[in-house]
């Protein structure tokens, strides 16, 4: 049995959601086994959002099709009502406007049900530290996806201003590795840092720059160029 739980932190709090009993059982299955805390699951997407507000999750586990409520829509309420949620998208779906929209209502990852058990053990673990996972050959079309977002006028926070929070030199240098796509671990072996020093350093600059996620970390870090230092 692998072990969920991350240097002295309880077990991850997981919760499946999917309309397909014996796929949403067996997902749950695996995880329980696993060493994951399976704390709810869900049928359809009124339903999700009722339990998962109840439950608390950590890693939301979520197909996009849905009866009820579309999963795009439930990943957006649900992050919206705690930005700390992660979500884990596992669809049948490859079509690149359904990553993207995902995506865009806040999903961490995006996973194909093609997926093996052991894939998907280690996407809900780096889900549930942010880092975000997608099916290969996903990863470049969401951070084309990011350039664009990037591209077009937004409110942003500057930093230029008196008063206004500065980050780090390294927490320069991790904003602009996670600009150029790389994964919390590629950039630990990148930096020779841990992964869990990674993990601060973002979130360091998210709270210093009031952004919310790692969409909104990526745009501002395109929009200064930091991509292409």
């Amino acid at each position: 049995m692998t072990d969920s739980t991350d240097e002295g932190q309880g077990a991850i709090r997981v919760m499946v959601v999917d309309d397909h009993p014996m796929w949403r059982d067996a997902v749950a299955r695996d995880l329980a086994e696993s060493g994951f805390d399976v704390v709810a699951t869900a049928g359809d997407g009124d339903q999700a959002v009722r339990r998962a507000k109840a439950a608390g999750p950590d890693v939301l586990v979520l197909d996009l099709n849905l009866p009820a409520k579309p999963g795009v829509q439930v990943c957006k309420e649900l992050v919206g009502h705690n930005p700390a949620l992660r979500v884990l998208v596992l669809s049948a779906s490859g079509e690149h406007a359904d990553v993207l929209e995902a995506v865009k209502s806040g999903a961490t990852g995006y996973l194909l049900k093609s997926a093996s058990t052991d894939e998907l053990l280690d996407a809900v673990r780096r889900t549930a530290v942010g880092d975000p996972v997608f099916t290969p050959g996903l990863a470049g079309l969401v951070l084309g996806e990011y350039r664009r977002l990037a591209s077009e006028p937004a409110p942003a926070p500057d930093t230029g201003q008196p008063g206004a929070p500065q980050l780090t030199d390294r927490e320069t240098e991790v904003l602009r590795l996670v600009a150029k796509g790389l994964s919390y671990k590629q950039i630990a072996e990148r930096l020779v840092i841990s992964h869990r020093t990674v993990q601060n350093h973002v979130q360091n600059t998210l709270g210093k720059l009031q952004l919310h996620n790692r969409v909104e970390l990526v745009r501002y870090a395109i929009e200064r160029g930091l991509d292409d230092e």
